[in-house]
């Protein structure tokens, strides 16, 4: 149906638009505050790159990206931020500037899934990334970042739940011991995680499938897999948190849905909004620069969907502030009064007045009603007789009370800015 919207997407209305300006500005301002500038990418990208940068055994790749081809080539809308950031730093060589590279995108992403509370097949998302240090210091800001934002937005039931994916040095050994675990269970996995059997079994441990979940409950766990490095930095990390006064939990089942993780992994979760309660994730991804064709350059970071983190703040009770009302309506009677509505609109936006002119050209009774829907603090009135006397009568729209001043951009500055 042309007038209906694709199933999984949401329009963003101007009465509920004002919520997203306020976490967007506070997220921009936290960022900067932290040191890290934005960066925009393209919202399609080669297919290419989300197979090698995601991985081809997540269920992004296998079940849930829009991909079309063009001509001779596969293109695919974004549906994360992290390969799409890692492809610019590499084409751009911003690799060559100053490390650590810290970037932060605020944007649309796209996945084919079954659409629920706070999961849009267009959904949006904040996300960092601190790119070129091995420090776990790197991890820490990360989940500070992500951790005071929230905070600071007014989310208290926070639950923050770590681990460490292991590096190439020590996976196998876990990878091993995971088959081994599996082997006499494969024929009750479900499809899915039988195909990562071989290719990728720690996903096995991601799944959402409740008998799966059950099969590996006693699985063996990467953290008693670790080698002296990666069990070295999970200390580190650990400390950073301890020291911040950021509490967490150690969660050896979280290993997060995307290949390119290691080492670091976490999630954010509350249990505000009921089973999908994951409100923001992320992790160390060393060899992503590598798999794209890029220099050796570690990297960490997160996503966080702006969906699910409104549905926490409603659930929540946080009370977003309102956008500043309009300043001033100018009603106007007759062709002249419209003329010098007109004259006296732009400067008076210039001077950082919010005015509103009633592009419908109703009567003074209409217009006065356009002034209480858009919550102006006054209007300006303006017919024959205040032309012939140069003057413009204001009105308080909170009181009715109404008073002759002279007609000029300074004069109503001045009184309406009182």
């Amino acid at each position: 149906m042309l007038t209906k919207a694709p199933k999984g997407t949401k329009d963003l209305l101007p009465k509920e638009v004002y919520k997203w300006h306020f976490i967007e500005e506070k997220f921009r301002k936290f960022c900067e505050s932290y040191g890290f500038g934005e960066i925009r990418t393209p919202v399609f990208e080669h297919t290419e790159l989300f197979i090698r940068g995601v991985g081809d055994t997540t269920d992004i790749v296998q079940k849930e990206m829009y991909t079309w081809e063009q001509g001779k080539r596969s293109l695919t809308l974004r549906p994360e931020g992290t390969a799409s950031a890692m492809r610019s730093i590499i084409e751009n060589k911003l690799y060559s500037e100053p490390l650590p590279i810290k970037l932060y995108y605020n944007i649309p992403c796209f996945r084919y899934e079954k659409p629920q509370s706070g999961r849009l097949r267009q959904f949006h998302q904040f996300g960092t990334e601190i790119l070129g240090s091995d420090s776990m210091l790197a991890d820490s800001e990360s989940i500070s970042l992500a951790y005071w934002f929230m905070k600071d937005l007014g989310i208290d039931s926070l639950n923050l739940e770590i681990n460490s994916v292991g590096c190439s040095e020590c996976k196998p050994a876990h990878r091993d011991a995971l088959k081994d675990f599996l082997r006499d269970k494969y024929d009750d996995l479900c499809p899915t995680c039988q195909d990562r059997f071989e290719r990728n079994p720690m996903r096995i441990l991601d799944c959402k499938n409740p008998g799966c979940q059950e099969l590996v409950k006693d699985a063996p766990n990467m953290l008693d897999h670790l080698c002296e490095s990666c069990s070295s930095d999970f200390e580190d990390l650990k400390e950073n948190l301890d020291a911040e006064g950021i509490s967490y939990k150690v969660n050896p089942r979280i290993v997060r849905g995307l290949d390119y993780y290691t080492k670091t992994a976490f999630e954010f979760t509350t249990d505000t909004i009921g089973a999908q309660g994951t409100v923001c994730g992320g992790g160390r991804y060393n060899k992503l620069s590598e798999e794209l064709g890029g220099p050796e350059m570690s990297g960490v970071g997160f996503g966080m969907g702006k969906e699910r983190l409104l549905l926490v703040l409603e659930a929540s009770g946080v009370e977003i502030p309102k956008e500043e009302q309009c300043d001033l309506v100018i009603a106007f009677m007759g062709r002249e009064a419209k003329k010098k509505a007109i004259s006296l609109a732009t400067p008076l936006r210039k001077a950082g007045l919010k005015v509103i002119l009633d592009t419908m050209e109703r009567g003074l009774k209409g217009q006065l009603k356009l002034a209480d829907r858009s919550n102006a603090k006054f209007t300006a009135i303006l017919g024959e007789d205040e032309i012939n006397k140069n003057i413009v009568i204001l009105r308080d729209m909170n009181d009715s009370e109404q008073r002759e001043i002279p007609c000029s951009v300074e004069d109503i500055l001045n009184n309406v800015n009182k």
